[in-house]
Protein backbone atom coordinates (compact mmCIF):
# COMPACT_ATOMS: atom_id res chain seq x y z
CA UNK A 1 0.00 0.00 0.00
CA UNK A 2 2.95 2.46 0.99
CA UNK A 3 4.71 1.91 -2.97
CA UNK A 4 0.81 2.36 -4.13
CA UNK A 5 0.66 5.59 -2.36
CA UNK A 6 3.44 6.69 -3.37
CA UNK A 7 3.41 6.28 -6.95
CA UNK A 8 -0.02 8.37 -6.65
CA UNK A 9 1.26 10.56 -5.29
CA UNK A 10 4.38 11.26 -7.82
CA UNK A 11 2.47 14.15 -9.27
CA UNK A 12 1.85 16.78 -6.50
CA UNK A 13 3.44 18.38 -0.75
CA UNK A 14 2.19 22.79 21.36
CA UNK A 15 2.66 26.28 20.28
CA UNK A 16 4.91 27.50 17.84
CA UNK A 17 7.05 30.54 17.06
CA UNK A 18 7.88 32.45 13.97
CA UNK A 19 11.73 34.18 13.96
CA UNK A 20 14.72 33.35 14.26
CA UNK A 21 16.34 30.78 16.31
CA UNK A 22 18.95 28.46 16.84
CA UNK A 23 19.57 24.89 15.09
CA UNK A 24 21.98 22.99 17.01
CA UNK A 25 24.25 20.25 15.29
CA UNK A 26 22.65 17.46 17.43
CA UNK A 27 20.20 14.74 15.65
CA UNK A 28 16.48 15.91 16.29
CA UNK A 29 15.28 15.32 19.68
CA UNK A 30 12.98 12.43 20.98
CA UNK A 31 9.35 13.78 20.21
CA UNK A 32 6.78 13.44 22.85
CA UNK A 33 4.45 10.64 21.75
CA UNK A 34 1.37 11.11 20.19
CA UNK A 35 -0.49 9.70 23.31
CA UNK A 36 1.05 12.49 25.42
CA UNK A 37 0.31 15.20 23.50
CA UNK A 38 -3.27 14.40 23.27
CA UNK A 39 -3.09 14.47 26.92
CA UNK A 40 -1.67 17.66 27.12
CA UNK A 41 -3.46 19.45 24.66
CA UNK A 42 -6.64 17.18 23.68
CA UNK A 43 -7.14 19.88 20.23
CA UNK A 44 -3.54 20.08 19.18
CA UNK A 45 -3.76 23.49 19.18
CA UNK A 46 -0.86 24.65 16.94
CA UNK A 47 -0.40 28.54 17.32
CA UNK A 48 2.57 31.12 15.86
CA UNK A 49 4.30 33.45 18.06
CA UNK A 50 4.05 35.94 15.54
CA UNK A 51 1.83 36.36 12.43
CA UNK A 52 3.66 37.99 9.68
CA UNK A 53 0.92 41.50 8.30
CA UNK A 54 0.99 43.88 5.79
CA UNK A 55 -0.82 46.92 5.22
CA UNK A 56 -3.86 46.52 2.91
CA UNK A 57 -3.39 43.24 2.42
CA UNK A 58 -6.16 40.58 4.28
CA UNK A 59 -4.49 38.38 7.01
CA UNK A 60 -6.22 35.28 7.93
CA UNK A 61 -5.98 33.13 11.23
CA UNK A 62 -8.28 29.83 9.74
CA UNK A 63 -9.27 28.02 12.92
CA UNK A 64 -9.28 24.31 11.73
CA UNK A 65 -5.97 24.60 10.05
CA UNK A 66 -4.45 25.55 13.91
CA UNK A 67 -5.98 22.17 15.99
CA UNK A 68 -6.28 18.53 14.77
CA UNK A 69 -9.92 17.60 15.09
CA UNK A 70 -11.93 15.47 12.92
CA UNK A 71 -15.44 17.24 13.66
CA UNK A 72 -13.69 21.08 14.08
CA UNK A 73 -17.62 22.14 13.84
CA UNK A 74 -17.49 20.31 17.66
CA UNK A 75 -15.19 23.28 18.89
CA UNK A 76 -15.78 26.36 19.67
CA UNK A 77 -13.33 29.41 19.38
CA UNK A 78 -12.88 33.29 20.69
CA UNK A 79 -10.08 35.12 19.10
CA UNK A 80 -9.79 37.95 20.98
CA UNK A 81 -7.97 40.55 19.61
CA UNK A 82 -8.60 45.35 19.73
CA UNK A 83 -7.84 44.53 15.66
CA UNK A 84 -9.91 42.26 13.23
CA UNK A 85 -13.56 40.46 12.99
CA UNK A 86 -13.85 37.11 13.95
CA UNK A 87 -16.02 34.93 11.84
CA UNK A 88 -17.36 31.34 11.75
CA UNK A 89 -14.06 30.08 10.16
CA UNK A 90 -11.59 32.28 11.29
CA UNK A 91 -10.06 35.74 12.19
CA UNK A 92 -9.47 37.98 9.69
CA UNK A 93 -7.82 41.37 9.06
CA UNK A 94 -7.08 44.12 6.75
CA UNK A 95 -4.37 46.43 8.35
CA UNK A 96 -4.60 50.24 8.06
CA UNK A 97 -1.43 52.36 8.15
CA UNK A 98 -2.23 53.49 11.28
CA UNK A 99 -1.82 50.22 12.63
CA UNK A 100 1.80 49.31 11.90
CA UNK A 101 3.26 47.71 14.73
CA UNK A 102 2.06 44.64 16.84
CA UNK A 103 -0.90 43.71 18.00
CA UNK A 104 -1.55 41.15 20.24
CA UNK A 105 -4.22 37.98 19.82
CA UNK A 106 -5.55 35.60 22.29
CA UNK A 107 -7.41 32.06 20.78
CA UNK A 108 -9.43 30.45 23.24
CA UNK A 109 -11.08 26.65 22.49
CA UNK A 110 -13.94 25.38 24.44
CA UNK A 111 -16.11 22.33 23.95
CA UNK A 112 -19.91 22.14 23.97
CA UNK A 113 -19.76 22.92 27.73
CA UNK A 114 -17.57 26.13 27.57
CA UNK A 115 -15.01 24.58 29.47
CA UNK A 116 -11.54 25.89 27.81
CA UNK A 117 -9.77 23.07 26.35
CA UNK A 118 -6.84 25.02 25.14
CA UNK A 119 -5.50 28.33 24.53
CA UNK A 120 -2.68 30.40 22.87
CA UNK A 121 -1.46 33.90 22.19
CA UNK A 122 0.22 35.57 19.68
CA UNK A 123 1.06 38.97 17.98
CA UNK A 124 -0.11 40.38 14.83
CA UNK A 125 3.01 42.32 13.38
CA UNK A 126 2.00 44.77 11.03
CA UNK A 127 4.81 46.46 8.39
CA UNK A 128 4.02 48.80 6.36
CA UNK A 129 3.24 48.96 2.74
CA UNK A 130 5.96 51.12 1.79
CA UNK A 131 8.60 49.28 3.83
CA UNK A 132 11.46 48.18 1.77
CA UNK A 133 11.01 51.05 -1.25
CA UNK A 134 13.95 51.01 -3.24
CA UNK A 135 15.74 48.21 -2.39
CA UNK A 136 16.77 44.89 -4.04
CA UNK A 137 16.81 40.83 -2.66
CA UNK A 138 17.83 37.93 -4.45
CA UNK A 139 15.55 35.02 -3.23
CA UNK A 140 15.84 31.45 -3.99
CA UNK A 141 12.84 29.52 -3.87
CA UNK A 142 13.41 25.71 -2.90
CA UNK A 143 10.19 23.17 -2.77
CA UNK A 144 8.27 20.48 -4.54
CA UNK A 145 4.96 21.04 -6.80
CA UNK A 146 3.43 23.61 -4.59
CA UNK A 147 6.57 25.51 -5.78
CA UNK A 148 6.91 23.81 -9.28
CA UNK A 149 3.55 25.41 -9.95
CA UNK A 150 5.21 28.63 -9.67
CA UNK A 151 2.01 30.23 -8.69
CA UNK A 152 2.73 31.42 -5.31
CA UNK A 153 6.27 32.27 -6.37
CA UNK A 154 4.66 34.84 -8.94
CA UNK A 155 2.50 36.41 -6.70
CA UNK A 156 5.33 36.70 -4.01
CA UNK A 157 6.98 39.28 -7.19
CA UNK A 158 3.84 40.90 -8.01
CA UNK A 159 3.18 42.02 -4.78
CA UNK A 160 6.90 43.37 -4.20
CA UNK A 161 6.37 45.03 -7.46
CA UNK A 162 2.87 46.51 -6.01
CA UNK A 163 3.93 47.88 -2.84
CA UNK A 164 6.90 49.36 -4.21
CA UNK A 165 9.62 47.15 -2.76
CA UNK A 166 11.42 45.24 -2.36
CA UNK A 167 12.89 44.56 -5.64
CA UNK A 168 13.04 41.06 -5.83
CA UNK A 169 15.06 38.83 -8.22
CA UNK A 170 14.64 34.81 -8.24
CA UNK A 171 17.72 32.55 -8.76
CA UNK A 172 17.58 28.91 -10.10
CA UNK A 173 18.27 26.53 -12.76
CA UNK A 174 14.50 25.30 -12.85
CA UNK A 175 12.85 28.00 -15.29
CA UNK A 176 9.42 25.66 -15.92
CA UNK A 177 8.22 28.08 -18.37
CA UNK A 178 10.01 29.62 -21.24
CA UNK A 179 8.02 32.62 -22.11
CA UNK A 180 8.72 33.71 -18.43
CA UNK A 181 12.44 33.01 -18.11
CA UNK A 182 12.56 35.36 -14.65
CA UNK A 183 10.41 33.19 -12.99
CA UNK A 184 13.26 30.19 -11.62
CA UNK A 185 13.46 28.25 -8.77
CA UNK A 186 14.20 24.81 -7.58
CA UNK A 187 10.80 23.32 -7.26
CA UNK A 188 10.14 20.15 -8.07
CA UNK A 189 6.77 18.00 -8.53
CA UNK A 190 7.04 14.57 -6.23
CA UNK A 191 10.62 15.84 -4.83
CA UNK A 192 11.47 15.07 -1.02
CA UNK A 193 13.70 16.90 1.46
CA UNK A 194 15.74 13.44 1.41
CA UNK A 195 16.08 13.92 -2.38
CA UNK A 196 17.29 17.21 -2.07
CA UNK A 197 19.60 16.01 0.26
CA UNK A 198 21.05 12.72 -0.96
CA UNK A 199 19.88 12.19 -4.42
CA UNK A 200 22.77 12.41 -6.93
CA UNK A 201 23.05 12.02 -10.60
CA UNK A 202 25.33 13.12 -13.38
CA UNK A 203 22.73 14.95 -14.80
CA UNK A 204 21.46 17.77 -12.08
CA UNK A 205 19.75 21.16 -13.22
CA UNK A 206 19.35 20.34 -17.21
CA UNK A 207 16.98 17.64 -18.59
CA UNK A 208 13.88 16.09 -17.37
CA UNK A 209 12.77 17.23 -13.88
CA UNK A 210 11.65 14.15 -12.61
CA UNK A 211 15.41 12.43 -13.44
CA UNK A 212 17.25 14.93 -12.15
CA UNK A 213 19.51 14.78 -9.33
CA UNK A 214 19.67 17.34 -6.29
CA UNK A 215 21.12 20.81 -8.02
CA UNK A 216 23.48 21.27 -4.74
CA UNK A 217 25.05 17.63 -4.95
CA UNK A 218 29.00 17.76 -6.45
CA UNK A 219 31.12 15.05 -7.03
CA UNK A 220 34.93 15.51 -7.49
CA UNK A 221 36.97 12.30 -8.25
CA UNK A 222 36.53 9.48 -6.48
CA UNK A 223 34.67 11.14 -3.71
CA UNK A 224 31.44 10.73 -2.36
CA UNK A 225 28.66 13.57 -3.59
CA UNK A 226 28.66 16.80 -1.49
CA UNK A 227 26.00 19.27 -1.12
CA UNK A 228 27.85 22.31 -2.22
CA UNK A 229 25.79 25.73 -2.45
CA UNK A 230 28.63 27.56 -3.20
CA UNK A 231 29.61 25.58 -6.23
CA UNK A 232 25.69 26.04 -6.97
CA UNK A 233 25.70 29.65 -7.26
CA UNK A 234 28.96 29.33 -9.19
CA UNK A 235 27.08 27.72 -11.61
CA UNK A 236 23.35 29.40 -11.60
CA UNK A 237 23.86 32.73 -10.49
CA UNK A 238 27.83 33.40 -10.88
CA UNK A 239 29.04 32.96 -7.31
CA UNK A 240 26.57 35.35 -5.64
CA UNK A 241 24.85 34.11 -2.61
CA UNK A 242 20.88 34.74 -2.81
CA UNK A 243 20.00 37.32 0.10
CA UNK A 244 17.23 34.84 1.02
CA UNK A 245 16.47 31.17 0.48
CA UNK A 246 12.61 29.46 1.22
CA UNK A 247 12.19 25.56 1.58
CA UNK A 248 8.88 24.27 1.09
CA UNK A 249 8.94 20.99 1.76
CA UNK A 250 6.72 18.15 2.97
CA UNK A 251 3.95 16.85 1.21
CA UNK A 252 5.64 13.55 -0.49
CA UNK A 253 7.66 12.88 2.36
CA UNK A 254 4.76 12.30 4.69
CA UNK A 255 2.23 11.21 2.19
CA UNK A 256 2.16 7.51 3.00
CA UNK A 257 2.98 7.24 7.07
CA UNK A 258 -0.06 6.49 9.32
CA UNK A 259 0.14 7.05 13.40
CA UNK A 260 2.68 3.96 13.69
CA UNK A 261 5.39 5.42 11.21
CA UNK A 262 4.89 8.86 11.24
CA UNK A 263 7.13 9.43 13.90
CA UNK A 264 10.40 7.46 12.45
CA UNK A 265 9.39 8.99 9.17
CA UNK A 266 9.91 12.59 10.41
CA UNK A 267 12.98 11.97 11.99
CA UNK A 268 14.14 11.00 8.60
CA UNK A 269 12.66 14.19 7.19
CA UNK A 270 14.31 16.54 10.08
CA UNK A 271 17.73 14.72 9.33
CA UNK A 272 17.81 16.17 5.52
CA UNK A 273 16.21 18.97 6.45
CA UNK A 274 18.92 19.78 8.57
CA UNK A 275 21.70 19.13 6.02
CA UNK A 276 19.82 21.90 3.68
CA UNK A 277 20.04 23.95 6.47
CA UNK A 278 23.35 23.36 6.98
CA UNK A 279 24.61 23.46 3.56
CA UNK A 280 23.10 27.08 3.19
CA UNK A 281 24.18 28.81 6.33
CA UNK A 282 28.17 27.19 6.11
CA UNK A 283 27.65 28.93 2.68
CA UNK A 284 26.90 32.43 4.02
CA UNK A 285 25.65 33.13 7.31
CA UNK A 286 24.24 36.05 6.49
CA UNK A 287 21.35 34.70 4.05
CA UNK A 288 18.27 34.97 5.68
CA UNK A 289 16.86 31.28 5.07
CA UNK A 290 13.15 30.25 6.11
CA UNK A 291 11.01 27.28 6.29
CA UNK A 292 7.67 27.01 5.02
CA UNK A 293 5.70 25.17 7.28
CA UNK A 294 3.42 22.68 5.59
CA UNK A 295 -0.23 23.66 4.50
CA UNK A 296 -3.31 21.36 5.07
CA UNK A 297 -5.08 19.88 2.45
CA UNK A 298 -8.52 20.32 1.24
CA UNK A 299 -10.88 20.34 3.58
CA UNK A 300 -13.33 17.85 2.22
CA UNK A 301 -12.93 13.61 1.46
CA UNK A 302 -13.93 13.96 -2.11
CA UNK A 303 -10.66 15.65 -3.48
CA UNK A 304 -8.72 12.79 -2.02
CA UNK A 305 -11.39 10.17 -3.58
CA UNK A 306 -10.66 12.25 -6.95
CA UNK A 307 -6.55 12.03 -7.25
CA UNK A 308 -5.89 8.72 -4.86
CA UNK A 309 -9.02 6.75 -5.31
CA UNK A 310 -8.95 4.79 -2.07
CA UNK A 311 -4.97 5.01 -1.83
CA UNK A 312 -5.25 7.59 1.32
CA UNK A 313 -7.98 9.59 3.44
CA UNK A 314 -7.80 13.55 3.72
CA UNK A 315 -7.87 12.91 7.68
CA UNK A 316 -4.52 10.59 7.76
CA UNK A 317 -2.69 13.14 5.52
CA UNK A 318 -4.39 15.98 7.49
CA UNK A 319 -2.55 13.98 10.71
CA UNK A 320 0.75 13.67 9.02
CA UNK A 321 0.67 17.19 7.60
CA UNK A 322 0.05 18.54 11.53
CA UNK A 323 2.40 16.42 13.22
CA UNK A 324 4.83 17.90 10.68
CA UNK A 325 4.50 21.24 11.65
CA UNK A 326 4.60 19.94 15.64
CA UNK A 327 7.43 18.27 14.70
CA UNK A 328 9.33 21.38 12.53
CA UNK A 329 8.48 23.82 15.29
CA UNK A 330 10.06 21.33 18.24
CA UNK A 331 13.12 21.29 16.05
CA UNK A 332 13.57 25.00 14.47
CA UNK A 333 11.72 26.99 17.00
CA UNK A 334 13.34 25.65 20.10
CA UNK A 335 17.15 25.76 20.45
CA UNK A 336 19.07 23.25 22.09
CA UNK A 337 19.56 23.86 25.50
CA UNK A 338 24.04 23.66 25.02
CA UNK A 339 23.89 23.99 21.08
CA UNK A 340 27.17 23.15 19.43
CA UNK A 341 26.56 26.04 16.69
CA UNK A 342 24.44 28.36 16.29
CA UNK A 343 22.21 28.16 13.07
CA UNK A 344 19.40 30.97 12.07
CA UNK A 345 16.29 29.63 11.08
CA UNK A 346 12.77 31.44 10.45
CA UNK A 347 9.79 29.96 10.19
CA UNK A 348 6.51 31.12 8.00
CA UNK A 349 3.52 30.29 9.64
CA UNK A 350 1.91 29.64 5.96
CA UNK A 351 -0.16 26.40 7.90
CA UNK A 352 -2.38 29.22 9.43
CA UNK A 353 -3.30 31.82 6.19
CA UNK A 354 -4.99 29.32 3.93
CA UNK A 355 -8.94 28.43 3.16
CA UNK A 356 -9.19 24.59 2.50
CA UNK A 357 -13.21 25.05 2.07
CA UNK A 358 -13.12 27.55 -0.61
CA UNK A 359 -9.40 27.73 -2.16
CA UNK A 360 -8.49 24.44 -3.18
CA UNK A 361 -10.01 23.05 -6.70
CA UNK A 362 -13.83 21.46 -7.70
CA UNK A 363 -15.38 20.33 -9.96
CA UNK A 364 -19.32 19.86 -10.54
CA UNK A 365 -20.11 16.10 -10.96
CA UNK A 366 -23.33 14.02 -10.78
CA UNK A 367 -24.05 13.11 -7.45
CA UNK A 368 -24.85 9.38 -8.51
CA UNK A 369 -24.90 7.39 -11.72
CA UNK A 370 -28.99 7.53 -10.67
CA UNK A 371 -29.72 11.34 -10.84
CA UNK A 372 -29.22 14.33 -12.90
CA UNK A 373 -28.52 16.55 -9.87
CA UNK A 374 -24.66 17.69 -9.73
CA UNK A 375 -23.17 18.15 -6.69
CA UNK A 376 -19.88 20.50 -6.25
CA UNK A 377 -16.73 18.53 -5.09
CA UNK A 378 -13.35 19.22 -4.09
CA UNK A 379 -11.03 17.55 -7.08
CA UNK A 380 -7.78 17.86 -5.69
CA UNK A 381 -6.67 17.20 -2.40
CA UNK A 382 -2.92 18.90 -1.84
CA UNK A 383 -2.66 21.49 -4.56
CA UNK A 384 -4.69 24.73 -3.84
CA UNK A 385 -6.44 26.73 -6.60
CA UNK A 386 -4.55 29.63 -7.67
CA UNK A 387 -6.45 31.86 -4.56
CA UNK A 388 -4.65 29.12 -2.13
CA UNK A 389 -1.34 29.85 -3.74
CA UNK A 390 -2.30 33.34 -3.56
CA UNK A 391 -2.68 33.08 0.72
CA UNK A 392 0.42 31.19 0.49
CA UNK A 393 2.10 33.56 -1.44
CA UNK A 394 0.71 36.61 0.74
CA UNK A 395 2.11 35.26 4.09
CA UNK A 396 5.73 34.78 2.67
CA UNK A 397 5.74 38.15 1.38
CA UNK A 398 4.29 39.26 4.60
CA UNK A 399 7.39 37.87 6.66
CA UNK A 400 9.50 39.25 3.34
CA UNK A 401 8.53 42.61 3.67
CA UNK A 402 9.66 42.65 7.40
CA UNK A 403 13.09 41.75 6.47
CA UNK A 404 13.52 44.68 4.87
CA UNK A 405 15.01 47.57 6.13
CA UNK A 406 12.29 50.32 7.20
Amino acid sequence: MQQYRIAMWWGLVVIGLAGRWSLAEEPPRAAQTLDAIGAANPVRLVLPASIPAVVGIECNLYFDNIVLVARPDSMLFDAVCAKGRQQAERWTWVPSEADVGAHPLELIVRDDHNRRVASARCTIDVVAAKRGEGQTLTMLMIGDSLTHASVYPQRVVDQCEKTGGPKLTLIGSHVPQAASPAMRHEGYGGWTAKRFATHFTESARTGEYAKRGSPFLYKTGTDSPKLDFAAYCRDVNEGRIPDVVSIFLGPNDIFSFDDDSIDGGIDDILKHLDQLVTMLNDASPSTRLTLLLPVPPAASQDAFGSNYASGQTRWQYRRNQHRLVERMLERYASPSPAPTAARRVHLVPTHIGLDCVHNYPTESVPANAATDIKLVRQSNGVHPAASGYHQIGDTLFAWLKGQTKE
